[in-house]
């Protein structure tokens, strides 16, 4: 199997605050898409810390993971080749804005959401995955942390690589 083949895994934080759900609004090559605080699982990197990671990122906010809330699949285009993506979705506790962090590059802005105001919005979505898990969250799903095991080395790299 070539690599192009491979899946890409991705985090996603999922908040909510009061009936509405945290986005960002980012330049894609496909123009400004709404998406959940998410990225790219890094090389050396554990699920957790790559959620916690791309949230401060792309919000500025610390993140607290606190459950699983799902696995989610897709496909999208990169170009002209299909690209296979498998998201991890987090929900947990956010933080207060760190106001001297600037926003990940492409980052737009940061808005809060409710179901309604996303189901308005599908065709501006980065993925399906974002309506999905804001629904995944309002029905009450969540799968406790102790379901994901890594392996000790992955930790390790991740502690040489933090600042």
């Amino acid at each position: 199997m070539s690599d192009s083949n491979l899946p890409h895994v991705t985090v996603a934080a999922i908040v909510e605050r009061e009936g509405r759900y945290l986005l960002v609004e980012e330049h894609t090559a496909q123009g400004l898409r709404l998406n959940n605080p998410a990225g790219h699982l890094e090389p050396g990197e554990d699920l957790l810390r790559a959620v916690v990671r791309e949230t401060l990122e792309e919000t500025a906010h610390a993140f607290h993971p606190t459950a699983l809330l799902g696995v989610y699949q897709s496909h999208g285009m990169r170009g002209d080749a299909s690209v296979h993506y498998v998201r991890f979705a987090f929900t947990g506790e956010l933080g207060a804005r760190d106001a001297s962090r600037a926003l990940d590059r492409g980052i737009v802005r940061t808005l809060w959401m409710s179901l309604d105001e996303l189901r308005a919005s599908r065709e501006r979505h980065r993925s399906p995955s974002v309506l999905q898990c804001a629904l995944d969250h309002a029905a009450g799903r969540r799968w406790p942390l102790e379901l994901l095991h890594a392996d000790a080395h992955l930790d390790a790299a991740a502690q040489q690589g933090s600042p």
